[in-house]
């Protein structure tokens, strides 16, 4: 396939330019020449953005999915770091589930008003422990794997 200047790797990606240079800015992906003013890409630009695409999706910082290609551009996955994502999404999705389950019983609750519900005082005891609603610190990935 031929190259790509930085405007068709924006279109095809639905990425725009300015988030492509910051990805170059950050060692992501590498352009490997120039058309005039404009940037070159290797086809395989696409795939690469792909797998970003899927790492920030999956909650990954940029510094993260940059460890995760060897130096050659070659996908090199970390699997404990994998590992470790997916257990804090399970943390995230029982969070969740559980703050959505409470806001549909208030918003259902029989109780002339909230705060004499059992099961919404509860959800407001929670969110004042800070067990609801505040993300909680995450250690560093050295230190998760």
């Amino acid at each position: 396939m031929r190259n790509l200047d930085i405007a068709e790797v924006a279109q095809r990606s639905g990425l725009p330019a300015s988030t492509l240079r910051f990805y170059e800015e950050k060692g992501l992906i590498a352009s490997i020449g120039r058309r005039g003013l404009r940037r070159l890409f290797d086809a395989g630009v696409l795939d690469r953005l792909a797998l970003i695409a899927l790492g920030r999706a999956a909650g990954f910082s940029l510094d993260e999915i940059a460890r995760m290609f060897a130096p050659d551009g070659r996908p090199s996955i970390d699997r404990p770091m994998l590992v470790a994502k997916a257990a804090e999404l399970d943390r995230s999705i029982r969070q969740l589930s559980a703050m959505r389950d409470g806001l549909l019983h208030a918003a259902a609750c029989p109780a002339p008003s909230h705060l004499e519900c059992p099961s919404f005082r509860r959800l407001v005891r929670a969110a004042t422990a800070g067990a609801v609603g505040r993300p909680r610190k995450r250690a560093p990935t050295s230190a998760r794997i």
